[in-house]
């Protein structure tokens, strides 16, 4: 055999490994179940807004 048919041969049987290991680990992850989203905090964090711009500050109006 030539070398440029063994190195084929290799190149061919390394992407069939890793074609074969995609697709089980996809499904090993589809298997888990459906996506739940993150849970919400519950914690009251107050948001601050800041601006970068000196020609349009951000104000945020005073709670009482």
């Amino acid at each position: 055999m030539d070398r440029s048919k063994i190195v084929a041969i290799i190149t061919g049987a390394i992407s069939l490994i890793l074609a074969i290991a995609y697709l089980v680990i996809v499904q090993v992850l589809d298997f888990r179940g459906e996506m739940l989203p993150a849970p919400q905090s519950q914690i009251d964090v107050p948001v601050q807004v800041a601006s970068i711009s000196h020609l349009a500050p951000v104000t945020t109006p005073a709670k009482d």
